[in-house]
């Protein structure tokens, strides 16, 4: 089957590595602009109902990735959140880097014994992410920064990430925890009257964002809806716990069994969970995005 090549990076196989100064800029070339969206029971209805069908889909694909890949596995997460964290990427990019690599050994198993396969898996669905994601992506050869073990020729990368989207089937843009997320946490604060105290705001997202991308390492994220995820997060951060009162702040389309099974995930991995270093697009997204929060309480 023929693929548009507009699905590629341009890049000459003798390109350049572009100087890191490129990507040094002014913090506004990196903001990304989220859509003032009203967090309506309408909209999260829709959100739900296409949870439901990305969950159903992940059942029928998934045949979860053998114990052998496991610490394979978080290797390459690892240094996956290294150049996101050095090229100041959105916490999405991370998940969905992360997702993309889970749905991928789920569907399709790597050759064992050998290291290469899941460094170029790695290094694809990061390189993905990051253009579902980011205003301004790094160069394939200059996404190949911390050490790697291995370095692939961006034809060699090219070539995986339509590997990928086809093992995918072509579905990139999929509903994370951070759809979610915003809204739980503006219906929580506004319950507790903390809607009118900015830095407490920002506080909680960039709590939940680094929670997050915590829990993607800890579990096998395609167990679990999204909405559980952030609706177990935004109760951690509050202090507050998993009963029906405070699940009804949230939403009632919260599954309750599973907010509680990644509730005590969270309670009994906290203490051995490295959280992401902040970056400073970090701490700028969470001050533009705790006025978009705001706007909901």
């Amino acid at each position: 089957m023929a693929v548009s090549l507009n699905l590629y990076c341009n890049e000459a196989p003798n390109e350049i590595v572009v100087s890191c100064e490129a990507y040094d800029d002014d913090d506004d070339d990196n903001e990304s602009d989220h859509c003032s969206v009203d967090y309506d029971d309408d909209l999260l209805i829709n959100l739900f109902e296409t949870e439901v069908d990305q969950m159903l889909e992940s059942k029928v694909v998934s045949s979860r990735f053998h114990h052998s890949i496991v610490t394979a596995r978080k290797d390459a997460i690892q240094w996956m959140l290294k150049v996101h964290c050095f090229y100041r990427f959105r916490p999405e990019t991370a998940y969905l880097s992360i997702s993309y690599m889970d749905r991928f050994l789920s569907a399709r198993p790597l050759p064992q014994g050998k290291g290469w396969p899941m460094q170029l898996l790695s290094v694809s669905c990061l390189s993905l992410a990051a253009k579902m994601e980011e205003t301004a992506v790094p160069f394939l050869l200059d996404l190949q920064i911390m050490k790697p073990r291995f370095l692939f020729k961006p034809k060699t990368v090219q070539r995986m990430e339509v590997l990928v989207m086809q093992t995918l089937n072509w579905r990139l843009r999929i509903i994370t925890p951070f759809d979610f997320v915003y809204c739980f946490i503006a219906r929580i604060s506004s319950c507790f009257n903390d809607s009118h105290q900015p830095n407490r705001l920002c506080h909680l997202f960039s709590l939940a964002s680094d929670l997050i991308i915590d829990i993607c390492i800890a579990i096998d994220s395609l167990d679990y809806p999204p909405s559980a995820i952030a609706a177990a997060v935004v109760l951690w951060i509050t202090n507050l716990s998993v009963d029906e009162q405070n699940l009804g702040h949230l939403h009632n389309g919260v599954n309750q069994g599973m907010v509680k099974k990644i509730y005590k995930v969270i309670e009994g991995k906290r203490s051995s969970l490295k959280l992401m270093p902040q970056s400073p697009t970090c701490v700028l997204e969470a001050a533009l995005l705790c006025k978009e929060i705001a706007k909901y309480c």
